[in-house]
């Protein structure tokens, strides 16, 4: 398996600390496949980055497209989903206690923390391989999408029949 190594989402920072508070440096992303995580891989991830100073450390701004693959959380089907992240977060330097980002005193501001946090926040509910997924048999397992069951109705979970008293 070939991708970027997360390197990429590394910046060096150091420029802007020392320039002080007001100044920033616009950016553009334009990956190919990069592991941002060991849980998580990226298809693809570009968009405009914006790194402020301020007085706190760096604020970081971004909108950035994101490709992810997984399973459709109803059939199991394998699916890629592009996925939109707005970052708007502080990495706070000097290092404050307490602070979920930060830059160390290497200067070097690292995003795939944030991205990760992101991500798994945007498909939190999980992949869907479309918006009119049926999903599996709860008796069979067969793929709806593909196929009918003769399990029926019938068929359905006995723990859960006196909810049927309540649709009379």
């Amino acid at each position: 398996m070939s991708y970027v190594s997360n390197r990429v989402l590394k910046i060096n920072v150091g420029f802007l600390l020392a320039d002080g508070p007001g100044h920033n440096h616009a950016t553009r992303f334009d990956v190919p496949e990069v592991k941002v995580a060991e849980d998580l891989m990226l298809n693809y991830m570009r968009g405009p980055l914006r790194l402020s100073r301020t007085k706190e450390g760096i604020l970081v701004q971004g909108r950035l497209e994101t490709g992810i693959n997984g399973e459709c959380y109803r059939c199991l089907d394998s699916v890629t989903q592009n996925v939109t992240i707005d970052l708007e977060e502080l990495f706070a330097y000097p290092l404050p206690r307490g602070a979920e980002f930060s830059i160390n005193d290497t200067a070097i501001l690292d995003l795939g923390p944030l991205l990760r946090a992101e991500v798994l926040l945007s498909t939190a509910r999980g992949l869907l391989c479309r918006p009119d997924c049926r999903g599996l048999c709860p008796n069979c397992g067969a793929n709806l999408n593909l196929t009918t069951c003769s399990c029926g109705p019938e068929a359905a979970d006995p723990r859960l029949a006196q909810l049927k008293n309540f649709v009379k």
